[in-house]
């Protein structure tokens, strides 16, 4: 339980990923990011969710023990917002940036833009309790939760 002073308490079981422009570019892994996957799966349990743009995502992420979510219909942006309501949403984390993952941020317990390479749409940044200029400074908040009380106080 993380608990932010005058904001909410955080129960947080799960983190959900968005794959390309968020943890990865041009379909691969972001190097830093291996490394915080074996470390937050001590404690939560970590997704990715995907078109597959690139056809890479199992290759990439399987050796990281995520659970991939290939998303199969002509919404991606609802798909993505019920798969967060399927598991809970009061206990998930959700990292986006594309205009599809506006849903789903807003969904989750806690939704936060990546402000990455690729930007971030418009959406999805109005949508999310805070921003990170990368996957790495977003998922060490969960590593470190001081970090994320100071941000998200008030």
């Amino acid at each position: 339980m993380i608990t932010i002073p005058a904001y909410k308490d955080l129960d947080i079981h799960h983190i959900v990923c968005d794959y390309n422009g968020t943890i990865a570019k041009d379909g691969k892994v972001l190097q830093a990011l291996p490394e915080l996957f074996r470390a937050l799966q001590a404690h939560y349990r970590l997704y990715v969710i995907t078109a597959d743009t690139f056809g890479t995502v199992q290759a990439e992420v399987s050796r990281f023990g995520c659970e991939v979510k290939v998303l199969s219909s002509d919404d991606h942006s609802e798909e993505k917002a019920a798969f967060i309501r399927t598991l809970g949403a009061e206990h998930c984390v959700a990292l986006g940036n594309g205009n599809n993952d506006a849903l789903m941020l807003k969904a989750a317990a806690l939704g936060v833009a990546i402000l990455g390479e690729e930007g971030c749409s418009t959406q999805t940044l109005l949508a999310s309790d805070l921003v990170c200029k990368s996957a790495k400074e977003a998922l060490e908040l969960l590593l470190y939760p001081k970090r994320l009380i100071a941000t998200l106080r008030r």
